[in-house]
């Protein structure tokens, strides 16, 4: 009964992804652009929200301030100022893609040879292999790209219906443990998303939530529920007993704070950046923190399957991504104009240079790896990962880099 329940669910994800045509070319690795929709994360399940308010300000700041600082300060700007954190970033913006004659014959002689590659079309902090079809990265590579949308990138690629996506490790991580066929093959940005709580409340850190209900607008158990639960055991507040973890929707956190139904929401930081210079919202803790600025946020991740049969095509491809992520780093303001013009970010344009660029996009795989052994032992004590006990086992099976 459960193999015959599990094979329905398998069809309704299959069901539930559909191809749209990113850039195509022909053999010869030529070919015109072609703009790609993309859907906006109306589902909430933990990429970045979409801004959607044009006329808010936006006062830039010289140095970083943690997020409690900042909102204490007035200078709540502060916290998306980067931190130098050396080895942090991947350098592939002048890589030459185009495959070496070892290469190109090690990539003949896999299964992935000659069809087409999908990825997973996402927008804000998750749009790297768009983006990286977009500036026609792929096709410098040697390959044929083509973008696939659908609700869910675990899905996605679990069931092998695209071979690559960035998004959260907090969404991906307990289900590779669970046997879902998908593994990491670098990292893509740190921060996104941050607590708030009124702002005229009494709530000013972690501690004074103490006893009080927070919300994981993506549900118990999932990407948001896994980052609250790390921000609060850094601060040694355990998630599971001294706080209420709750599920409140991300457009109506801010009525059930102002009903006293909840104190604090994880939310998107550009979801919550207009209600902040409104007046309504404040950050007390974010993953721009200094002490989180040195750990990934959202990861390149491939179909476990496709990385072990086509080692050499799966390197080209995250070198496509990685080339992407470079590029959104070195020029945010030329990347965030493509983000706009394209639909894959909203909202204030100055807001979106300065959210974009302290996301440091492009990971090095030393950092990512870094990152995720800490992770990973941490998953494990907080019991957030329950299936496996081993670190090492975990880290074996959730992180292949390929570069």
């Amino acid at each position: 009964m459960k193999k015959i329940v599990a094979l329905m669910l398998v069809l309704v994800m299959a069901l539930s992804v559909c191809a749209c045509a990113g850039v195509e070319t022909n053999g010869d690795n030529t070919g015109d652009n072609k703009q790609s929709e993309v859907i906006k994360d109306s589902n909430n399940d933990g990429q970045i929200e979409v801004g959607t308010v044009d006329n808010v300000e936006v006062n830039k700041a010289d140095e970083h301030m943690d997020a409690a600082e900042a909102s204490a300060s007035g200078k709540w700007e502060a916290l998306f100022v980067p931190l130098n954190i050396e080895g942090r970033a991947i350098d592939m913006a002048n890589f030459d893609l185009t495959p070496t004659p070892e290469e190109l014959e090690a990539m003949k002689n896999e299964p992935a040879y000659g069809r087409t590659i999908k990825y997973f079309m996402s927008d804000g902090c998750t749009s790297g292999p768009t983006m990286a079809d977009h500036l026609g990265y792929y096709a410098e590579a040697g390959l044929t790209a083509e973008g696939v949308k659908g609700s869910s990138d675990v899905e996605a690629l679990g069931t092998n219906q695209v071979d690559v996506a960035t998004g959260m490790m907090a969404k991906m991580l307990v289900p590779i443990t669970n046997g879902v066929d998908i593994t990491f093959t670098g990292g893509a940005h740190i921060g996104c998303k941050s607590l708030y709580v009124l702002a005229d409340s009494e709530y000013a850190t972690t501690a004074d939530l103490k006893g009080q209900k927070i919300s994981v607008p993506n549900g118990i158990g999932k990407s948001d529920y896994n980052i609250t639960a790390l921000l609060l055991d850094a601060d040694g507040i355990n998630y599971s007993t001294d706080v209420e973890l709750v599920q409140v929707s991300a457009d109506a956190c801010v009525t059930a704070m102002e009903n006293g139904e909840i104190a604090a929401a994880l939310l998107s930081d550009t979801f919550a950046y207009a209600m902040v210079k409104d007046g309504k919202l404040k950050c007390i803790r974010s993953q721009l923190d200094t002490d989180f600025a040195d750990r990934v946020c959202c990861v390149m991740a491939m179909n476990g399957t496709f990385v072990k049969e086509n080692p050499t095509i799966a390197k080209k491809v995250a070198q496509a991504v990685q080339k992407a992520h470079s590029y959104m780093r070195d020029n945010p303001e030329e990347a965030t104009t493509v983000l706009m013009d394209m639909g894959w970010n909203g909202g204030n344009y100055e807001m979106n240079i300065m959210i974009n660029n302290s996301l440091q996009f492009g990971l090095s795989d030393e950092f990512t790896g870094n990152t995720l052994k800490d992770f990973i032992e941490r998953y494990i004590r907080l019991g957030l990962i329950t299936s496996m006990d081993n670190a090492d086992e975990v880290l074996d099976l959730a992180w292949t880099p390929v570069l």
